[in-house]
């Protein structure tokens, strides 16, 4: 440690750190604009220039390095005097439109202009102008003449997201951030740039022109989207949500979030909200009161009951609703005799469930992995926040090793890239484990042959200390998913490395910790799916698009006497027989369980659109109008408390233990035809089809799905 004197004070700060590091850690500001805390250092701004004792000049806070003894004054007649020249000097050319930016109220550089600027400008010449540049449906360039080439957003494409999407042209006052070639932003994480500008030049496209932040009302809230559980705040006017940004957790997103948790948002103030429930009758859509519909829906399911047995009934639910509406669609159905339960829309095998399939290790080690393997997953577009973490490790020497169906670009350098049909995904595993029990002297579990590729992999996860093998979707939805986990169980047990599931969903997890799932000869998700049932309830999700079978899926439950959706959305019309509006995350309580097992629970933000009501709610009364017993919660706090063994001693992390090979799992080593069913970025769930700037990116179009409109569901 070297002990430093700020401003009069004792620092104590680790050797190589810099005088801006012994600022943060004694709480003293320093003013800045191209240094973060989360990106390499540029010292391009000069805005943090102090006073070092015994230097000839003002030095750069963010770039001098703390040397023993060294005596810093940042508020000295001599550090001020320095600040305000630079200020004078980011000023020359920067527009005077503040009262039309869209960044007043919370920008940096008009902060610091209060303090630190003059009331006059001795610059006389004409101001420059940077033309207008169209990157996207996501981020707005049009006034790119405020940017203080701080090369913030520059920086981070490198570093964070992976890709150089923006850099520098020209010099001098001729110098510009742009795209090169006139190519759009297209990273997963592109709306990062907005938050971390420090000026008015990267702004929101969606959001522009639509509130000022001062009119905002600022509530916190969990992603509902893939299973990081990213934190968000969402902001609020007039009871209608009008941006999201990321709220900090180091342990969760850092101070990042994926393009789909921001924009999203603009589906809950889109044309196909709900707003009152529907009835299908003689053909014909009509709204009814809720008293009407769910008479409607109870004297249906008790007729079908009466007429066809419980197991006639069953419900499938999304992986995306929140832990209490899971929780209380299970105890609906067995309160009825029913075990026909499941989230696996995709699966293609459907297990018994033995423990709880997990990451197997915590989101914030992912950033200190020296190896890893990643099984069937397309891991940037999947699962972004993860993405990002195993970058940050690959930038620190982690060997990243993936067995896929195709070599996909992940934005960071791979070591080992093994390409196989996913029907061969079994027997690529089997050869990783054969290379592993050459190396080792053991046994292998299955029949393999330790090919050049296969025995890279093995010899990379045999070094190193923290290591993890990651199944992801694909590999969770695959038809021998089994056999993949008791083989990666196998290579992991025998290098040392942590075996966990990506998990697609928020509350995947969840799913499987309040038995979301067939029991006791229930039906699965696949058998209900083909047209088993005579009555079906679909719970926040649409079988056209979450379930593996497509559209087909969708033919095979409307043979059902009666089919009931509760989405926000005017969801499943061709096939349901009443569609009941409920709260997405944002208008209702709820719990979400991410990956790693940690519990988040979050408030609503706003109040229902409509007369959409929260699923929890509508799971009780219908329950009521039944006569299940037990369901008389008040709140989604009286539903955890039932749930109380689910979770923990300290409440804050679920119970979870990884499904592994020691339940009896015979490894199947037969290939599987087709290719597992797994959603493209911006189709995983109902809110994100529907974000109309999400589906104008460039990963919605390469992903060619079909369009979600009212003709396609009609």
């Amino acid at each position: 440690m070297i002990e430093i004197e700020l401003d009069g004070k004792k620092v104590e700060v680790t050797e190589g750190s810099m005088i801006m590091h012994a600022a943060d850690k004694a709480g003293t500001y320093i003013p800045h604009f191209c240094y973060h805390k989360k990106l390499s250092i540029a010292a391009n701004c000069r805005m943090c220039l102090v006073d070092v004792e015994k230097a000839p000049k003002p030095m750069p806070a963010c770039a001098t390095p703390v040397t023993q003894g060294m005596i810093v004054r940042t508020k000295s007649e001599k550090a001020i005097k320095a600040q305000k020249s630079v200020m004078e000097f980011l000023l020359i050319n920067h527009p005077l439109d503040c009262p039309i930016c869209d960044q007043g109220g919370e920008c940096q550089l008009q902060d610091l202009a209060v303090g630190y600027g003059g009331s006059s400008s001795r610059y006389e010449e004409e101001k420059r102008v940077v033309a207008v540049k169209d990157v996207g449906p996501l981020i707005s360039m049009q006034e790119m003449s405020r940017c203080i080439h701080c090369t913030r957003c520059v920086r981070f494409g490198q570093e964070v997201a992976g890709v150089m999407e923006l850099g520098m042209s020209h010099r001098g006052e001729h110098a510009e951030i742009e795209t090169f070639v006139g190519q759009s932003v297209d990273s997963e994480l592109s709306g990062n740039m907005i938050d971390i500008c420090p000026v008015g030049a990267l702004t929101s496209k969606p959001f522009r022109y639509s509130a000022r932040t001062w009119e905002l009302s600022r509530r916190k809230s969990v992603s509902p989207h893939d299973s990081t559980g990213a934190n968000l705040i969402v902001q609020v006017k007039n009871n209608k949500v009008m941006r999201v940004v990321p709220l900090e957790n180091e342990e969760v997103n850092e101070c990042w979030i994926a393009d789909r948790d921001r924009f999203s948002y603009e589906a809950l103030n889109g044309d196909d909200r709900l707003s009152s429930p529907m009835l299908k009758q003689g053909g014909q859509w009509k709204t009814v009161d809720w008293q009407t519909a769910l008479e409607y829906v109870a004297n249906g399911l008790k007729q079908i009951k009466s007429d066809h047995g419980a197991a006639s009934i069953g419900t499938l639910v999304s992986p995306h609703s929140t832990l209490e509406e899971l929780y209380l669609a299970g105890q609906l159905m067995r309160g009825l005799g029913s075990e026909n339960i499941d989230y696996r829309l995709r699966n293609a095998e459907f297990p018994a469930a033995e423990g709880v399939r997990y990451l197997g290790t915590s989101i914030a080690s992912l950033s200190q992995l020296q190896r890893v393997l990643v099984v069937g997953s397309n891991l940037r577009k999947d699962h972004p926040l993860f993405a990002l973490r195993i970058r940050q490790a690959a930038r620190t020497g982690c060997a990243v090793n993936a067995i896929n169906s195709e070599a996909y670009d992940w934005a960071m350098p791979i070591a080992n890239s093994l390409v196989a049909s996913a029907s061969s995904w079994a027997q690529a595993l089997a050869d990783v484990a054969a290379a592993v029990s050459a190396e080792k002297g053991v046994t292998a579990p299955a029949a393999g042959h330790a090919n050049e590729a296969a025995a890279s992999i093995a010899k990379s996860l045999l070094g190193g200390e923290r290591k993890a093998i990651l199944l992801g979707n694909a590999a969770a939805h695959h038809g021998k998913a089994s056999s993949l986990l008791a083989l990666a169980n196998w290579i992991g047990a025998q290098t040392g490395a942590s075996v966990g599931y990506l998990t697609e969903a928020a509350n995947t997890v969840g799913a499987q910790l309040v038995n979301a799932l067939p029991r006791n000869g229930g039906m699965d998700a696949g058998k209900m799916l083909a047209g088993g049932l005579k009555a079906v309830i679909l719970l926040n999700n649409e079988p056209v698009f979450d379930a593996a079978g497509g559209a087909a899926m969708g033919k095979a439950v409307g043979q059902s006497q009666m089919v009931v959706t509760l989405s926000p959305f005017k969801a499943n019309l061709a096939f349901s027989d009443v569609i009941l509006p409920i709260a997405p995350f944002t208008e209702t309580p709820g719990t979400f369980v991410n990956a790693e097992g940690r519990v988040q629970s979050f408030h609503a933000v706003v109040k229902p659109f409509g007369e959409a009501r929260p699923a929890w709610k509508v799971l009780r009364v219908i329950a009521n109008l039944l006569d299940v017993p037990g369901f008389s919660f008040e709140s989604t706090k009286d539903v955890l408390d039932e749930m109380s063994g689910v979770f923990s001693d300290e409440g804050s992390r679920a119970q979870v233990s990884l499904m592994n090979n020691e339940t009896g799992t015979p490894i199947d080593m037969a290939p599987v035809p087709g290719e597992p069913v797994v959603a493209s970025i911006y189709q995983l769930d109902g809110i994100v089809r529907r974000a109309a700037s999400l589906q104008l990116t460039a990963d919605a179009r390469v992903a060619g799905i079909m369009p979600l409109t009212q003709e396609v569901l009609a």
